[in-house]
C-alpha cells in the first residue's frame, strides 16, 4: 500500500531538509492508516483495541526536502508472527533521484516500485494487544489474510548488504 502524508512545515530542521524525527512521524502517519486497514468494515481496529510499537530500524538513504505535495510512503508486509508483524517502510519513490533497485512492496497498486528517490528506508514490529490485560494477542485470521496481500521482500538495509555490522 501507499500512504500520501504531508510534510509540515515545522518538520524541517536548521539544516533546511525534514529532521529524522519528523520521518518517523510520517512512517507512524503511514503506519496509523495501514493498521485502520486490517479491521473489517464496522468493526474496531488495533488502533482502538490495543497495538504497540515494539522496535524501529532505520536507514536514512538521503535528505527528505520540505515540499508541498505529500510524499509517498510505502509500506509492505515482511514477517508475520503469533501476535505481532513487520511493517516495513520506503518514503519517498516515484521521483528522480536515487534508482537503487529495492524490489516491490506489494500493496493497493499491485506493487509499488520503491528504488526512485528512496529518502528513508525502515522496518518496525507491531504488536496487537489485549486493551484489558495490556499482553500480547493472537492475530485474527482477518487480520492475517489481509497481511498476506501485503507481503513484500524484505527490507534491503545497506549495512546489511554490504556485511557490515551496526
Amino acid at each position: 500500500m501507499v500512504a500520501l502524508v504531508p510534510v509540515r512545515w515545522s518538520d524541517m530542521d536548521a539544516f533546511g531538509h525534514v529532521n529524522n524525527v519528523a520521518v518517523l512521524r510520517l512512517m507512524e502517519e503511514a503506519r496509523v492508516e495501514a493498521v485502520a486497514r486490517l479491521a473489517r468494515p464496522g468493526e474496531a481496529t488495533m488502533l482502538d483495541t490495543g497495538v504497540i510499537v515494539a522496535r524501529h530500524e532505520v536507514e536514512y538513504r538521503q535528505q527528505l526536502a520540505w515540499r508541498r505535495e505529500p510524499v509517498p510512503v510505502h509500506l509492505w508486509v515482511t514477517a508475520v508472527g503469533g501476535a505481532s508483524f513487520e511493517l516495513a517502510y520506503a518514503v519517498g519513490g516515484g521521483e528522480t533521484g536515487d534508482e537503487t533497485e529495492i524490489g516491490t512492496a506489494a500493496g493497493d497498486d499491485g506493487g509499488a516500485p520503491v528504488g526512485r528517490a528512496i529518502t528513508s528506508l525502515a522496518v518496525t514490529t507491531v504488536v496487537a494487544v489485549d486493551p484489558g490485560t495490556g499482553r500480547p494477542r493472537r492475530l485474527t485470521e482477518h487480520e492475517r489474510a489481509v497481511l498476506a496481500g501485503w507481503t513484500g521482500d524484505p527490507v534491503p538495509f545497506r549495512a546489511r548488504a554490504s556485511g557490515t555490522d551496526r
